[in-house]
């Protein structure tokens, strides 16, 4: 405890603050304070305040500002910065505990499931299990390292393999097995059994794999920060998704009816279903019509697997039932194409109308769609991105289905997830982005998976090799000569014409064209319909063409400088072949190996082991690691996966997962919470006089205290603005209602101090104190509390004045609330 108690002394800093504002309150001299305009000054009426802020000379205003720099604004900064970090608003709506109780075992029932699919995908791909382990293991088999590879010791940190040798061990004469690793200060070696319980691959999510240093042997204490540090991005992720699970779940819509003309319409699919396709079909049904909440699922199958089918069958169950269905896709070749296959479906329903928004049209042609939208006068509607913005306004929208969202940018993604809080949402992707395939091995999104190849279906080859002309054009004669129609991919515009020239030379009677996204929109549409028609026997073009075109007789690519596609992409591209019974090939040329880095040949290599039918979904999987962490979980996190590597930090993902409902917090209500210190500090009659109406402004912060966190934050940055920093008898009533109010929030029943004691009585769990502790920021604060009997307590050297008792108070409390995104909060 002594360690405890000298670590609760004041910092100089601190000292010089509490006794500088004890100066302040105790001083006889009456601080002057601006008389207030004759026009009526309001809280809310912030402008006219700011505008008397502008008006001060620049030396007071930099003043004021630095005094506007106190304990509270430091604490309403953080908790707002903390909250942006988050990226979705603070005010959702609010779920009692018996909602939250069964919701969370919704979300664990979830969870347990994906978990379990994980296991067993692991378990085919030869990952080690352990079978006292209940829990999913990214831990590293030994025997698979190879000399200088980096692996992380779950306790005692980074390190480099060294190798596996035989020796003999002190209280035995049989030779063992040992894995030998070096760190920073010594070699270590661990018998192989226990080597494969605490060892994990160092992988980064960019393309350096060197660790920034190698861990000490005789000091783990650093290791133990940055691990701290990783399990704690963790925690926040997971609760993070865990309130958008439980927002999401909180939504109702009556449940779609199930009607025979469903079944007379599935009954005109011209091929039989594979049994993936009719999982995947009794899933979303299930969806649709028997529950309440809406759909978020996931449809993951290789291009021409029958996604596409899944999607109308859906459509029509909801557009029957009198629903707009929005169809979204990355590219107008796609949407079109999409506009042709819905068209042709729904030929037979003349009473259901398809529409096509796209930048091809008119203005007048596009106003009219969008008037018939607003009218209910379409039911389907397909577009790109267009279809997300303000000007479209829906009438009745029921559908969205996404085909590959990966190819969205940011701002379109967080306007597809504000539509799945309201309307029934289908994802379609043969490669899912790494956040939405994250999601669904977790249970945390329904997935369905195509897997299963049409029977008529052949593997496509894979060719990786240096550029040759040679290489080049023995693989489009080979496709020209029997009859098929030729892909050839570049990364980017420039370089289209070079490329097209050389081919007009090799293939002189060959009809070949252009195609790339900057091309006028009628221009572009007409390549493509007369590439599909067969008029035009090989297409130039960008990776436009990486989702979803459907051409039959197309069965050779040739991707041009690989080295600069991304693994998803270079599958997509590959994925436009092989639609037919013929087999299709992909030839992949990079200009010189050396040019490659490693992380690159490691794509590359990625793509030619996934050469099978089927392997979109593995291949994400080791995409997300491969790839970039960064798109799975925003930039912030990335710093802290490189603290521990991927793999670890997935496995604390999983173990944090599957002890959601231990990290959760019930707050009490504000009116229960009891703050047992006596102090009422008295304000100054000049700041009372300075106030328009006292007593409803005191009222008014108890009611924003009340009400929560937010609104006492708004409150006081509105009396700052319009009657400038307040005298220290006010911060002390301010101090008073933030103090009840994280408390109450977090659990806290009553604060009392008794000497040199300061006790709070609370209803969370040691296992959530705990989180709290390791999350703080403040060594102070980590090291002097304890937790005891149902009671967070510290006992401090000496007994303090009361207003410094409060200020001790809320600093504690602050550190404490800013551990609250780690916990799930009903």
């Amino acid at each position: 405890m002594a360690a405890a108690k000298a670590s609760l002394f004041f910092s100089p800093s601190e000292c010089f603050l509490t006794t500088r504002l004890c100066k302040l309150f105790s001083t006889t001299q009456k601080p002057s304070f601006p008389s207030p305009s004759s026009s009526s000054i309001t809280l809310t009426n912030v402008l006219n305040a700011d505008a008397v802020h502008t008006k001060l000379p620049p030396r007071l205003r930099n003043a004021r500002q630095e005094q506007e720099r106190d304990a509270i604004s430091l604490l309403n900064e953080r908790i707002r910065r903390e909250h942006a970090k988050r990226d979705h608003s603070p005010l959702r709506p609010a779920m009692d505990s018996e909602e939250a109780d069964k919701y969370i075992q919704l979300v664990k029932e979830q969870q347990q499931r994906g978990l379990q699919k994980l296991k067993s995908d692991r378990a085919r791909q030869g990952a080690p299990h352990d079978a006292a382990q209940p829990t999913f293991s990214y831990k590293v088999d030994p025997y698979t390292l190879r000399s200088g590879d980096y692996v992380v010791h779950r306790k005692v940190g980074i390190g480099r393999f060294v190798g596996i040798k035989f020796d003999v061990p002190k209280d035995s004469k049989e030779p063992i097995e040992y894995v030998f690793i070096e760190y920073a200060d010594g070699m270590a070696k661990l018998p192989v059994k226990q080597a494969s319980r605490l060892l994990y691959r160092y992988n980064l999510p960019n393309e350096t794999k060197r660790p920034r240093t190698l861990s000490k042997l005789s000091d783990t204490s650093a290791w133990e920060r940055r691990r701290m540090k990783g399990k704690v991005a963790v925690q926040k992720m997971v609760v993070d998704l865990m309130e958008l699970y439980l927002h999401r779940l909180k939504q109702k819509r009556p449940p779609y009816p199930k009607t025979p003309a469903m079944a007379e319409f599935a009954s005109q699919f011209p091929f039989e279903p594979t049994p993936d396709q009719k999982q995947a079909f009794s899933d979303v049904e299930r969806d649709l019509t028997e529950s309440e909440n809406p759909m978020d699922r996931l449809i993951c199958g290789d291009v021409g697997f029958g996604k596409t089918e899944v999607a109308l069958r859906a459509i029509f169950c909801v557009v029957s039932a009198g629903k707009q269905a929005m169809v979204l896709a990355p590219t107008i070749v796609l949407a079109k194409q999409h506009f042709d296959v819905i068209s042709e479906r729904f030929s037979r329903y003349p009473n259901i109308r398809v529409g096509l928004l796209s930048r091809f049209q008119t203005k007048s042609e596009k106003e009219e769609y969008l008037s018939m939208i607003k009218d209910g006068h379409v039911d389907i509607i397909v577009g790109t991105h267009s279809l997300l913005g303000n000007r479209v306004e829906y009438n009745n929208l029921g559908l969205l289905v996404v085909d590959e969202e990966q190819r969205f940018g940011v701002k379109q993604k967080e306007r597809i997830a504000s539509f799945k809080t309201s309307v029934d949402v289908l994802t379609l992707s043969a490669t899912p982005i790494p956040r939405t395939l994250y999601l669904a091995l977790t249970g945390f999104r329904d997935a369905s998976l195509i897997s299963t190849p049409p029977p008529e279906r052949v593997p496509i080859r894979t060719h990786l090799s240096a550029y040759s002309k040679d290489k080049v054009i023995s693989a489009i004669k080979h496709e020209l000569d029997r009859g098929g129609r030729v892909f050839y991919v570049l990364p980017r515009i420039k370089g289209l014409e070079d490329v097209m020239e050389f081919l007009e030379l090799a293939f002189p009677h060959v009809e070949i064209a252009i195609a790339h996204g900057k091309q006028y929109s009628k221009q572009l549409e007409e390549t493509m319909e007369r590439f599909a028609r067969g008029d035009i026997r090989i297409l130039i073009c960008t990776n436009i063409v990486e989702s979803g075109l459907d051409i039959q007789n197309a069965n050779t690519i040739i991707i041009q400088d690989v080295q600069q596609f991304g693994l998803a992409q270079l599958y997509q591209l590959r994925g436009r072949v092989g639609r037919a019974d013929k087999e299709a090939h992909a030839h992949l040329f990079y200009p010189d190996k050396s040019l490659l880095s490693d992380h690159a040949l490691e794509r590359l290599a990625a793509l030619e082991e996934c050469c099978e039918l089927g392997q979109g979904f593995q291949l994400a999987e080791r995409d997300m690691a491969i790839r970039g962490f960064g798109n799975i979980f925003g930039e912030q996190q990335t710093g802290d996966v490189g603290n521990v590597g991927i793999d670890l930090f997935f496995e604390m993902l999983f173990e944090s997962l599957s002890k959601v409902d231990e990290h959760r917090v019930i707050s009490v209500p504000y009116p229960a919470m009891e703050l047992d210190i006596n102090i009422n500090p008295h304000l100054p009659s000049e700041y009372i006089n300075h106030l328009e109406n006292p007593m409803q402004i005191i009222n008014s912060a108890e009611k924003a205290a009340e009400k929560d966190i937010f609104n006492l934050m708004q409150f006081t940055e509105n009396l700052r603005r319009q009657y400038g920093k307040e005298p220290y008898s006010m911060e002390i009533l301010l101090k008073k209602l933030y103090v009840r109010r994280m408390a109450a929030d977090l659990g806290i029943t009553s604060i009392y101090a008794s000497g040199k004691m300061v006790g709070m009585k609370t209803n969370m769990s040691k296992k959530v104190f705990k989180l709290i502790t390791d999350s703080a920021t403040s060594d102070i604060h980590q090291n002097s509390l304890i937790f005891e009997d149902g009671q967070i307590k510290a006992e401090l050297l000496l007994e303090l004045p009361k207003e410094q008792l409060l200020n001790w108070i809320f600093q504690c409390l602050a550190e404490l609330y800013s551990s609250l995104p780690t916990l799930i909060k009903y």
